[in-house]
C-alpha cells in the first residue's frame, strides 16, 4: 500500500509541472485581455485614456512606451491587432510565458523608443502595431540566427501569409504609424539575435530524422 501511495504522490508531484506552452498561451491571453479591458475603459471614459501614448520627443512621453501597445483608437483598431497577436504570439508562447513576455518587452521598448524619437512633434501614437511588427520581423529572423530548419520553414510561412501586410506598413499613411512598424520590425530582428544561442553551421536536419 505504502508503495502504491507513493506511486500516486509521484503522479500527482509531476502532474503539478506546468506545460511551457500553456503558461506561455495564458500569458498571451492576458496581455490581449488587458488591451481589450483598457479599451473598454478608454470608451467609458471618454477615450482620454488614449492621451497616456507615446508623445513625441516629449520628456513625459517616454511612459507611453509601457502604455501604448494596450490602448488603442477604437475597437475595429484592436481587433486589427489581436487577430494577428494571437497567431504570431501563439507560436512564441510555444517556448513558455517568461520567452513570450521578454520578447514582447524588448520589442515594445524599441518600437517605442524609434517612435518617441522619428514621430512627427507633438503626435500622439497608440496601439500594438509595434508589437504585431516585432512578432512577424522576430519568427523570421530567429530561424536564420539559430539556422534551424524548423525555425526557418516557421519564417517562410510568416514571409508568405504577412510579408505584403509588412512591406504595406512601412510606407508612409496618413493615421498611421509607419514609425512605430518600422522600429517594431527592427526590435524583432534584433530580439532574435540577442536571444540566440549563436550556433552556427547547416540547418539542424538530423534532430528530425526518425
Amino acid at each position: 500500500m505504502a508503495f502504491e501511495t507513493s506511486r500516486w504522490s509521484d503522479r500527482r508531484g509531476s502532474g503539478r509541472t506546468p506545460d511551457p506552452g500553456v503558461t506561455g498561451l495564458k500569458a498571451l491571453i492576458g496581455l490581449i485581455a488587458l488591451m481589450w479591458v483598457s479599451e473598454i475603459a478608454d470608451l467609458l471614459l471618454g477615450h482620454h485614456l488614449d492621451a497616456y501614448g507615446i508623445q513625441a520627443r516629449e520628456s513625459e512621453g517616454l511612459l507611453g512606451i509601457a502604455f501604448a501597445p494596450f490602448l488603442h483608437a477604437g475597437f475595429g483598431h484592436l481587433i486589427s491587432n489581436t487577430i494577428p497577436l494571437l497567431m504570431l504570439g501563439a507560436i512564441i508562447a510555444v517556448a513558455g510565458a517568461a520567452r513570450l513576455l521578454l520578447v514582447t518587452g524588448l520589442i515594445a521598448l524599441v518600437s517605442g523608443l524609434g517612435t518617441w524619437l522619428t514621430s512627427p512633434p507633438g503626435s500622439v501614437t497608440i496601439g500594438a502595431s509595434g508589437v504585431v511588427f516585432g512578432y512577424a520581423s522576430y519568427l523570421i529572423a530567429r530561424g536564420v540566427f539559430s539556422r534551424s530548419l524548423g525555425q526557418l520553414l516557421i519564417g517562410l510561412v510568416v514571409i508568405l501569409v504577412w510579408g505584403g501586410a509588412l512591406l504595406g506598413g512601412l510606407l508612409p499613411q496618413a493615421g498611421i504609424s509607419w514609425q512605430g512598424h518600422l522600429f517594431g520590425a527592427i526590435g524583432g530582428v534584433l530580439t532574435a539575435g540577442l536571444l540566440s544561442d549563436g550556433r552556427r553551421g547547416p540547418p539542424t536536419v538530423a534532430s528530425y530524422r526518425g
